[in-house]
C-alpha cells in the first residue's frame, strides 16, 4: 500500500462530495502528491501557474480541512508548479459574449456530502434519542411536525449532523424543495454587508423564499441588533407561510442573555430538544462506527479505553479514532493501548481552548455593534465606534488580562489613562444597564465558545 497516496485519495474524496464535479476536475482532480512529512508538512504538484494561484486562493483551505479529516490533525500544505509547465490557453467566450469567461461556482449549502452526517450514522442513545427523534419527524413532515424545531447541547455533541441529516431526507424525499442552511456567523456577516452594499432585497429573497432554514449556531445571534431585526421578520414570513425553521444552538433560548424578547417566544413556539453528552455505551458505539467507517479494525480493549477517557465531546472520540487510522495508514502501526494513549494525549491538547485572540474579540464586539474593527481600532468618535471601541478594550481585559498599556497599543497607541478610564466608565454603565451588561456577557460567551 502507498500509504500518503491512499490518505491523498481520501482526501481529494472529501473535496469532491464538497465541490460541483466541473470545479472538482479542473482545480483539484489534477494535483500530484509529492510528500508528506512527520511536521505535518504536505507537498502537491499543481500543473500550471494559472491553476496554483486559484487553488492557493480558493480552495486551500478546503484542502487543509480534508486532510485534518483523513489523519485527525492540521497539516501545512505547500503546492509547487513544475518549472516547464505552460501557461493555460485562455478559455474562449461563448460567441457574441464579450464578457470574460468565469470560474465554476460551488453550491453554497450545508455539508452534505459528509457521507457519515445522515440519520442512519447518528448514533443514538439515552442522551440525545429525544432530539434524534424530533429530527425524524420534522425531516418526514417539514412544517407539519415541529415548526420551528430548536435544538441546543454543547459543542461537539452532534447538533449539526442532525441538521444535516434533516436536509438530507428532506432533499432525498423532496428533490424541488428550496433548502438553505447557515451558520449565524454567516448570516451576520451577509446583511451587514447586504445594508453596506444596498442590496437587502437580494439578502431578503434569499432566505425568505426557503421551502425549509437550517441556522447553526444561533446564539451567535445576540445583542446583534440589526441582525435579530432582520432575523425576526425572515423567521415570521417562513412560519407564516408554513415553512421549516430548524436551529441550533449551545444554549437554551432564555439563556441566551441579550436576545429580544419577540425573538425568544418564536424560538420556543415549537419544540425544544436538548442533547447532552454521550453515556459509556454510546461513546463505545461512536468509536465502532466511526472505525468501521475508516474499515480500521480496534480491538475491544482500545475501544473501551478510550470511551472512559473522552466522556464530553464526540469530536474528541471521532479525532481518537482518526489519529489511531493516521498511525495505521501512514506507519503500519496497529491500534494498542499505548498507541491509544498517546493518541488522547494529543487530541485533549489539540482540542483545549485555543488561546482567545484580540482579532477574535474585537470581530465578534464589531458584529455585534455593526461597527468594523478598523473603525474600532481607529481614530473616529462616532458614538456607536466609542461603544463599540470602550467594550472591546473591556472584554478584552476580562479575557486576557492584558496591561493597560498593552491593550493601549492595540487601539491606535491610545495611553494608558484612556484605556483605565473606558474601563471605568464601561464598569459603571454595566452597573446600570442591565441590557449592555447582557450584551457584554453574550459577547464574552461567544468569543470562548
Amino acid at each position: 500500500m502507498d500509504s500518503f497516496n491512499d490518505v491523498f485519495q481520501a482526501a481529494q474524496a472529501y473535496c469532491k462530495e464538497r465541490m460541483v464535479d466541473a470545479t472538482y476536475n479542473l482545480y483539484i482532480a489534477g494535483l500530484e502528491p509529492i510528500s508528506f512529512e512527520g511536521s505535518g508538512q504536505v507537498t502537491l504538484r499543481v500543473r500550471n501557474d494559472f491553476i496554483c494561484k486559484i487553488v492557493r486562493e480558493r480552495y486551500l483551505p478546503m484542502l487543509e480541512e480534508a486532510f485534518k479529516s483523513v489523519l485527525g490533525f492540521d497539516v501545512l500544505i505547500d503546492l509547487v508548479v513544475p518549472s516547464d509547465s505552460p501557461a493555460p490557453a485562455p478559455v474562449p467566450a461563448a460567441e457574441g459574449d464579450s464578457r470574460p469567461a468565469a470560474a465554476p461556482s460551488q453550491p453554497d449549502e450545508l455539508p452534505s456530502g459528509k457521507y457519515e452526517f445522515t440519520f442512519e450514522n447518528f448514533i443514538k442513545g439515552s442522551s440525545n434519542q429525544f432530539a434524534y427523534a424530533a429530527a425524524q419527524a420534522v425531516a418526514a413532515n417539514p412544517s407539519g411536525a415541529y415548526n420551528p424545531l430548536f435544538i441546543y447541547g454543547q459543542s461537539g455533541l452532534g447538533k449539526t449532523h442532525l441538521l444535516n441529516a434533516i436536509q438530507i431526507e428532506i432533499r432525498k424525499n423532496h428533490p424541488d424543495f428550496n433548502i438553505v442552511y447557515v451558520p449565524c456567523e454567516k448570516f451576520t456577516n451577509e446583511i451587514i454587508t447586504a445594508i453596506r452594499a444596498g442590496t437587502t432585497e437580494q439578502f431578503r429573497y434569499k432566505y425568505r423564499e426557503a421551502d425549509v432554514l437550517l441556522v447553526d449556531d444561533i446564539q451567535f445571534i445576540a445583542g446583534k441588533e440589526s441582525t435579530q431585526e432582520e432575523f425576526f421578520h425572515t423567521f415570521n414570513t417562513l412560519h407564516e407561510a408554513h415553512k421549516q425553521i430548524v436551529l441550533a444552538s449551545d444554549r437554551p433560548a432564555k439563556e441566551i442573555k441579550s436576545l429580544e424578547e419577540r425573538l425568544r417566544t418564536r424560538f420556543e413556539w415549537g419544540l425544544t430538544a436538548d442533547i447532552q453528552p454521550p453515556d459509556f455505551e454510546t461513546r463505545v458505539a461512536i468509536i465502532r462506527r466511526k472505525a468501521e467507517l475508516l474499515r480500521l479494525d480496534i480491538p475491544d480493549d482500545v475501544t473501551e479505553f478510550i470511551a472512559n477517557h473522552l466522556k464530553n465531546n464526540i469530536r474528541q472520540l471521532e479525532g481518537a479514532v482518526k489519529k489511531l487510522n493516521a498511525y495505521h495508514m501512514l506507519e503500519g502501526i496497529e491500534p494498542v493501548i499505548g498507541v491509544a494513549q498517546n493518541a488522547i494525549k494529543d487530541i485533549l491538547n489539540e482540542t483545549q481552548p485555543v488561546p482567545i485572540t484580540i482579532e477574535k474579540i474585537i470581530s465578534e464586539v464589531g458584529r455585534t455593534y455593526n461597527v468594523s474593527p478598523t473603525d474600532i481600532r481607529g481614530p473616529k468618535r462616532n458614538s456607536n465606534i466609542s461603544a463599540a471601541r470602550r467594550t472591546a478594550i473591556y472584554v478584552l481585559r476580562e479575557i486576557t488580562g492584558m496591561s493597560m498599556e498593552d491593550i493601549g497599543k492595540e487601539f491606535g497607541g491610545r495611553d494608558h489613562s484612556t484605556v483605565v478610564y473606558a474601563i471605568k466608565v464601561m464598569e459603571k454603565d454595566i452597573a446600570a444597564d442591565q441590557r449592555l451588561r447582557e450584551t457584554v456577557e453574550d459577547i464574552i460567551k461567544n468569543v470562548r465558545a
